[in-house]
């Protein structure tokens, strides 16, 4: 059984920011996804989305981080478990990248479906 004691929990989410803070921190690819979060958000306030907007901005800005920590996680723990070449292992290394790969196309989708209204607005006035 697992401890459920506050101060267990409390620990829980320190462990899980210092996970957050190794994705930042240690991943090129997370220091572009944090470039594009800051310009999606700044991008939105800008043109002064919707709530709804908002909302489908914040699910797709989630699903890539999301991705990319899943992505950095298994391929962190494939390299302890097998450090020389292996072709399952970097089959799984693949997949894992092209979730990536696949949340980064559907954000930019969504971004798209909000932002590209509002700029074709401003070039008909």
């Amino acid at each position: 059984m697992s401890d459920l004691s506050p101060g267990a929990r409390v620990a829980s989410f320190g462990h899980a920011l210092r996970g957050i803070a190794t994705l930042i921190v240690g991943e090129p690819h997370a220091w572009f996804h944090a470039v594009a979060t800051v310009a999606v958000v700044g991008v939105g306030v800008w043109f002064d989305v919707s709530s709804g907007e908002w909302a489908w901005l914040a699910l797709a800005i989630g699903l890539v981080w999301v991705a990319e920590a899943f992505n950095t996680a298994l391929e962190a723990l494939a390299d302890v478990l097998h450090p020389g070449h292996h072709d399952g292992v970097g089959r799984a290394k693949d997949l894992a990248a092209g979730a990536v790969l696949l949340a980064a196309f559907t954000s930019v989708a969504i971004a798209g479906f909000v932002f590209v209204p509002r700029v074709l607005d401003l070039w008909w006035r």
